[in-house]
C-alpha cells in the first residue's frame, strides 16, 4: 500500500478530486458535506494497476484548520498538491507548502483542478516554480477536472510512477503509530487509526501507550476496511486495542513497540527557516499527529533547545516543524539532534553546546553520539534512534574507545594512589573504584580490570604494583611473637588478651592475612598460613568418621579453636560432614596420608 496526503488552499477541490479518483466520500461529517468544506481528516483509497492500493489522507485547507492538516500530513511520505485553475496560488497554498518543506517531504504531484473553468497553464507555471524551491523540488503536474473527468487517467498514471519511486519502508523497524483518530466501537472497545510509516503490527502484539507507558494488546486490525492479521508499512491501519488506559487514547498520542522508545520533553534541534534568535519564545511543535506547546531557547544561529509541554517519543533524525498559530505561519522546520541533551548550567554552556551541535549531522551518527556520551547502554542508544557502532564492553554498556582507554589509565592510577594512602589495606574495593571513576555500574569496573594486565584481583579488591600490605616494623615484631607461639603449639591460637597485649587489632590481623603472614579461620582466631593443610593431615590419621571432640584432642587445642577450624576445613573441602555429630576426610585427603 502507498499513502498520499492532499495539500492546498480551502475550496480548491481536494475532496472533489479524491471523490472522482476513488468513488468514495472523503468528508466524514454531515456538516462537511452541508458546507462543502473539509473540516477534519478524511480517508479514501483506490487500487491502481502497477501501484496496488493507494490510500489518501484528505486534509482541510482553511487557515483555522492547519492543526488538523498537520495531524494528517505529518506521518505521510508523499503529497498530492492541489491548486485551482480559476483561483491560482492562495495564502493556504503557501502555508501548506511551507509545512511540507519544513517536514522535508520529497515526493509529490501537482494537480491543477477545475481546468473546465479556466485555463491551467499560467497557474501551473507559477505553482511549479514555487514548489521547486521547496523540499519537493521538481514535481510532475496534471491538469484535471473532477466534474468532466478530464486528466484523471493522467493523474492515475502519475500516481503509479510516483509510487514506484517511494523509498521502501523498513518492515522490521520499531513501531511508532501516531494516532489521528480514536473512537469506540460497540462490542469491540477502542479503535485508533493512523499511518503506519515503518514496522509491522500484528494481532496479539503488545504496544506501549507513549503518553502513560501502559501496555495495550492489539485485539483486531483492519487495512482499508478489511480485517487482517498483520499490517506492514506503509499503510493506513485501524487498530482495535484493549487494556488499561485504552480509552484515553486520542489524536496526537502514539502507540510504540514496548521498551524500544524514549519519551522526552527536552530536545536539541537544527532549524531550517528563521534564525534561532528570530524565533518567538513560545511556539507549537508538530511531530507526527501531535501538536505540543514548546519553549524555544536559541543556542547557535541554526540550533535551539526546545522544552516540550508534553513528552513525545522522538528519535535523533526525526523531522518536525515549529508553527506560530497566532500568525498562521511556519517559521522553521526542525531536525532532532539530541533527545537526551546535557544540562546547561555554567556560564557559556549554551555557546559551547552550539559549537558541539554545529558539527552534528542530521542523521543519527553512532560513533559521534558515543563519543559525546562516553558510556551509554545499547538499548538506550537504539531507543534514541542511533545504531550502535561498537560491541558492548560489559553487559549492555557501550563505550567510546578513547574514553574507555582513558578509564583504564585512570583506574590503574586510582589503584596505585589507594595503595599508597592505605599501606595496611592496599587493595581497592570494587565499589570504591566505581565511585572514584564515576561509573554507573560495577560491571564496568570488572570489565576494565579484565582488560588491565597490570592489575590483580583478589577477594573483591584490586591490587597494583604494591602487591600486599606493607606492615610497619613494630607490627612485624608482634607477628613474629605470634608465629613463635604457634611454632610451639600450631593449633593453640592466641587469645584476645594476647593479641591485645601485642597491639594486633582486627584491622592489622586482616592486613597480616592479606600479606600471607597469618591465616584467619574466624573472628579473632589466627593460625600459621599452612595450618589448614597440617590439620587435615592430622585428622586423616584418625579413624573415620570422627567427632569434634576427637578432632580437638588430636589437634591438641581447645574447643574455641577446634570448632571454627573444622568449619573452615569444611568450607575448603578438607573435611566433609556426615551428620550433625560426625565428619570425615574426603578420599583425596586420605590418599595423601
Amino acid at each position: 500500500m502507498h499513502v498520499v496526503a492532499t495539500a492546498g488552499h480551502v475550496d480548491h477541490g481536494k475532496s472533489a478530486l479524491l471523490r472522482a479518483l476513488t468513488g468514495m466520500e472523503p468528508d466524514r461529517w454531515a456538516e462537511e458535506r452541508r458546507r462543502g468544506m473539509t473540516l477534519d481528516l478524511g480517508f479514501v483509497w483506490t487500487r491502481l494497476p502497477g501501484a496496488g492500493d493507494v490510500a489518501f489522507v484528505d486534509v482541510p485547507g482553511h487557515e483555522r484548520l492547519v492543526g488538523n492538516m498537520l495531524a494528517g500530513v505529518g506521518p505521510v511520505p508523499a503529497v498530492l498538491f492541489v491548486v485551482a485553475a480559476d483561483q491560482g496560488w492562495q495564502p493556504q497554498s503557501e502555508e501548506h507548502l511551507s509545512v511540507l518543506d519544513a517536514l522535508g517531504v520529497r515526493h509529490g504531484i501537482l494537480a491543477v483542478t477545475r481546468c473546465d473553468l479556466a485555463g491551467p497553464d499560467a497557474v501551473r507555471a507559477e505553482a511549479l516554480a514555487r514548489i521547486a524551491r521547496s523540499s519537493l523540488g521538481d514535481v510532475p503536474s496534471v491538469a484535471v477536472s473532477a466534474v468532466t473527468g478530464t486528466g484523471l487517467d493522467a493523474l492515475r498514471a502519475a500516481l503509479v510512477r510516483m509510487s514506484g519511486g517511494l523509498p521502501a519502508p523498513d518492515l522490521a523497524a520499531d513501531v511508532r503509530l501516531w494516532v489521528d483518530r480514536a473512537f469506540t466501537v460497540r462490542g469491540h472497545g477502542t479503535v485508533v487509526t493512523g499511518t503506519l510509516g515503518a514496522g509491522t503490527v500484528r494481532v496479539g502484539d503488545r504496544l506501549q501507550h507513549a503518553h502513560d507507558g501502559r501496555t495495550l494488546r492489539v485485539r483486531g486490525l483492519e487495512c482499508l476496511k478489511e480485517p487482517c492479521q498483520e499490517a506492514g508499512a506503509v499503510a493506513r491501519v485501524a487498530v482495535n486495542v484493549t487494556g488499561p488506559g485504552a480509552g484515553d487514547l486520542r489524536r496526537g498520542h502514539a502507540l510504540l513497540t514496548p521498551d524500544r522508545w524514549l519519551t522526552t520533553d527536552l530536545v536539541d534541534v537544527r532549524l531550517r527557516g528563521d534564525a534561532a534568535r528570530d524565533l518567538p519564545r513560545d511556539l507549537t511543535l508538530h511531530a507526527g499527529s501531535a501538536a505540543v506547546p514548546v519553549t524555544v531557547r536559541p543556542l547557535g544561529a541554526d540550533t535551539a533547545r526546545l522544552r516540550l509541554a508534553v513528552p513525545l517519543p522522538l528519535r535523533v533524525g526525526d523531522r518536525a516543524l515549529l508553527r506560530d498559530p497566532g500568525r498562521h505561519r511556519v517559521p522553521a522546520g526542525i531536525t532532532v539532534l539530541d533527545v537526551r541533551p546535557p544540562r546547561l548550567t555554567r556560564r557559556g554552556a549554551a555557546a559551547a553546546r552550539a559549537r558541539e551541535l554545529a558539527v552534528a549531522p542530521g542523521p543519527a551518527d553512532g560513533a559521534g553520539e558515543l563519543r559525546r556520551r562516553g558510556l551509554i547502554r545499547r538499548s538506550e542508544l537504539l531507543a534514541m534512534g542511533v545504531e550502535p557502532p561498537v560491541e558492548p564492553v560489559a553487559g549492555e554498556w557501550l563505550a567510546d574507545p578513547a574514553h574507555w582507554a582513558a578509564l583504564r589509565e585512570r583506574l590503574a592510577e586510582a589503584v596505585e594512589e589507594h595503595a599508597a594512602g592505605n599501606p595496611l589495606e592496599p587493595g581497592m574495593p570494587l565499589e570504591t573504584a566505581r565511585q572514584t571513576l564515576g561509573l554507573p555500574d560495577r560491571g564496568l569496573v570488572d570489565a576494565l580490570r579484565a582488560r588491565s594486565p597490570g592489575l590483580r584481583y583478589s577477594d573483591g579488591r584490586l591490587y597494583g604494583s604494591h602487591g600486599g600490605p606493607t606492615l610497619p616494623p613494630a607490627i612485624e615484631a608482634a607477628l613474629e611473637a605470634v608465629r613463635a607461639d604457634l611454632a610451639r603449639a600450631p593449633f593453640h591460637a592466641p587469645d584476645a588478651d594476647r593479641l591485645h597485649q601485642l597491639g594486633l587489632t582486627p584491622k592489622l590481623l586482616a592486613a597480616a592475612e592479606a600479606a600471607g603472614v597469618l591465616l584467619r579461620i574466624g573472628p579473632g582466631i589466627v593460625l600459621l598460613p599452612d595450618a589448614d593443610v597440617r590439620a587435615a593431615a592430622v585428622l586423616a590419621r584418625l579413624e573415620q568418621p570422627f567427632t569434634t571432640s576427637q578432632a580437638r584432642r588430636a589437634l591438641d587445642t581447645t574447643r574455641r579453636v577446634a570448632v571454627p577450624l573444622l568449619e573452615y576445613l569444611d568450607r575448603h573441602g578438607h573435611t566433609v560432614r556426615v551428620d550433625a555429630a560426625l565428619r570425615r576426610c574426603p578420599a583425596t585427603v586420605l590418599d595423601g596420608r
